[in-house]
């Protein structure tokens, strides 16, 4: 523990065992280790929210809330603009327990954070943008739509990249005028939660706009429901958001879901195939492949098939694996045991349902080496599920027709790929592709702050992160109309 806090100017003695109200609070729900993925070692003390830290947080954030809606929009921008400045000058310390919570490898922690300061400053952009229209009328009277705020917005977020996904969801609906009421997953809670909170602490948001509740599911559910909440905003998995769906339904609350995803990448006999190889091995094994984006089919012409499965076998092979706190690596450990044995689990029963393993798939505790397989067919369940491990499964195809069934042969809809030196058969194929993105002679691990990130179908209800969405996602519309004297009726 001692080599993260040294010299630590965002973490403090007092987040041990908290939640973050207008501040630091000992946490009624009692305390949970947070350990270090690649060596097991305890490195933090975390708080475990109980149902009145949440009821603390949300009176909290509501109080904090309608004095920042109060401010003015060029205000509420500085802040934002505070955070991107603080992003950059405690990217070290941020970036540090991003490797060590998450397991990630050291250049993926510097694009968290620079990536969320890039995320405030265009968040802190929609504050000078118009706040709503003058609208025509049948009648002389004034009548104008405004965007207003939500109220208090609840953030649950997991643990594959939590610092980038909560700024993500906090910066805009700040911007809008809301607050926020965090709840960061139980194995990333420092930089998932506490550290996200200092930094708005930092840059002048007034204490409890963004409060901070580690916790686990009961906690989640309990947000879906508490009245002093009006929207949610979940990123994870299907089956979770699916829950959190219909949990905030019964208040009518907003829900925001980004979530899993199968994706598909589609290689033509035309496409530059060493590009091709290098760009899908980062695409499916980037982060032990612990991300929606991976791609998590790789369909192939049948007529380069047998040299694309080679390529990428050759990439697969010569990935390092191991602890990136100690070393230069190229994937790090699983998250923790229960999902390495998942992914693991997929990928075995697809081998005896006659995949053919071509490199790696053995799992050593935490660190499991970067798999190809080949002769996947759509009935594995490599084909079918979200593996969220670093597998890459390959199949063929024969016509643009048959490309496109297998692309959209999935509940899922999050992103995929088009590689071809055809762009005008790349541009129809975008046209049919069932997917919320499309990357064109590019991998599926993009994350940009200028364009809406989300989903369709299984990953997600159509909420969109980043570009021109962002400010109708996090406000609500208001109608007012205004008349200088009360107009005439038949009663």
């Amino acid at each position: 523990m001692q080599d993260l806090m040294e010299n630590a100017k965002l973490l403090r003695a007092a987040h041990r065992g908290a939640v973050i109200l207008a501040g630091p609070e000992p946490a009624q729900g009692g305390t949970l280790d947070v350990t270090d993925k690649a060596s097991g070692a305890v490195i933090f003390t975390a708080g475990l929210a109980s149902a009145a830290d949440l009821d603390a947080a949300v009176a909290a954030t509501a109080q904090a809330q309608r004095d920042w809606a109060a401010r003015s929009p060029v205000a509420r921008g500085e802040v934002l603009r505070n955070f991107a400045r603080l992003c950059h000058e405690h990217q070290d310390e941020i970036g540090r327990w991003i490797i060590r919570e998450t397991g990630s490898i050291p250049p993926k922690a510097p694009f968290e954070v620079l990536t969320s300061a890039h995320d405030a400053i265009e968040a802190a952009g929609l504050t000078g943008q118009p706040q709503g229209y003058l609208l025509s009328s049948a009648h002389p009277r004034e009548s104008k739509a405004r965007r207003v705020p939500i109220g208090v917005v609840g953030v649950i977020t997991p643990w594959n990249s939590p610092f980038i996904l909560a700024a993500r969801v906090i910066l805009p609906a700040l911007a809008m005028g809301n607050g926020c009421v965090l709840k960061p997953d139980l194995q990333t809670p420092v930089c998932g939660g506490y550290l996200v909170a200092r930094l708005f602490e930092e840059a002048g948001a007034p204490p409890g706009l963004v409060t901070v509740v580690p916790g686990g599911a009961e906690i989640g559910a309990a947000m879906c429901r508490h009245p002093g909440i009006g929207m949610i905003s979940f990123t994870g998995s299907t089956a979770t958001g699916r829950k959190v769906g219909a949990a905030a339904g019964e208040s009518l609350k907003r829900v925001s879901l980004e979530l899993g995803g199968n994706n598909a990448a589609i290689v033509f006999p035309d496409a530059d195939l060493a590009g091709c190889a290098s760009a899908a091995a980062f695409g499916s094994f980037f982060h032990q492949g612990q991300i929606c984006f991976t791609i998590g089919r790789h369909i192939v012409h049948e007529d380069i098939a047998e040299a694309y499965a080679k390529l990428l076998a050759e990439k697969a092979a010569a990935l390092h694996v191991g602890d990136p706190a100690g070393g230069p690596v190229h994937l790090g450990p699983m998250i923790n045991a229960r999902q390495a044995e998942r992914a693991k689990a997929i990928m075995d029963r697809s081998v005896e349902m006659g995949a053919e393993l071509l490199a790696g798939g053995t799992l050593d505790g935490l660190f499991f080496t970067p798999a190809v397989l080949r002769g996947v067919t759509p009935e594995m369940p490599v084909f079918r599920e979200e593996t969220f491990g670093p597998v890459a499964p390959i199949l063929t195809f024969r016509s643009e027709d048959e490309a496109v069934a297998l692309a959209n042969d999935s509940e899922y809809g999050l992103a995929s790929s088009i590689f071809t030196a055809d762009l005008a058969r790349a541009a129809r194929l975008a046209d049919r592709i069932t997917s919320g993105i499309v990357h064109i002679n590019d991998q599926t691990v993009i994350h940009e702050v200028y364009g809406p990130i989300g989903g369709m179908g299984a990953s997600g209800n159509g909420a969109r992160s980043g570009g021109p969405s962002m400010a109708d996602e996090y406000s609500q519309w208001q109608w007012i109309t205004v008349n200088a004297q009360v107009p005439e009726y038949p009663f």
